[in-house]
């Protein structure tokens, strides 16, 4: 699996549907992340987090970065799968994500993700330095996953998944925490 070409999660074209669907619908950045958040109203009824900013989702535009737990609300709003938005595609573009109700929000299993990394890095015989030398990242980029003291980019997740030959629906889940 080391030899695999991995392809570049797209967080511009992200944005540039998330507009697009915003301009289709006649809404402000606001009204987008209000219909992100609605989506788990049940769910946001009985927590005390704050919900998506719409800087949050303006800013990844100039950033060119966004975590992937922030992802999955934007994904779960366009109903499309991350894999949809690798540059040159996937082979796992038709992996759905998890069908998530209003009393759920989808999330990454990051403690799920860093096991099955950790298992195949030890079975390629990588040091952390290594592969973050082949994820285009840091050691504590990937070591940091196993705690989940740090949200991952979703270009680091996005690279891990494919890295170990499996579909982003493998470590995302409708949780209700």
């Amino acid at each position: 699996m080391s030899d695999r070409r991995l392809a570049e999660f797209d967080t511009v074209g992200l944005f540039e549907a998330l507009d697009g669907q915003r301009l289709q619908r006649g809404l402000s950045w606001r009204g987008v992340a209000d219909e992100m958040w609605a989506m788990s109203a049940v769910l946001n009824a009985q927590r005390d987090d704050h919900p998506i900013s719409p800087s949050t989702l303006t800013g990844m535009a100039r950033r060119r970065v966004t975590s992937c737990q922030h992802a999955l609300f934007m994904l779960r709003w366009l109903d499309r799968s991350p894999e949809s938005f690798l540059v040159g595609g996937s082979a796992h573009a038709v992996a759905a994500l998890p069908w998530a109700g209003p009393d759920r929000r989808l999330r990454w299993n990051l403690g799920r993700l860093h096991q099955v990394m950790d298992a195949e890095r030890r079975v390629e015989g990588l040091t952390w330095v290594a592969l973050a030398g082949r994820l285009q990242c840091t050691p504590s980029q990937l070591t940091g996953i196993r705690t989940a003291r740090f949200t991952a980019g979703m270009h680091i997740a996005m690279a891990i998944v494919q890295w170990v030959g499996r579909p982003s629906s493998d470590f995302i889940y409708a949780a209700r925490w």
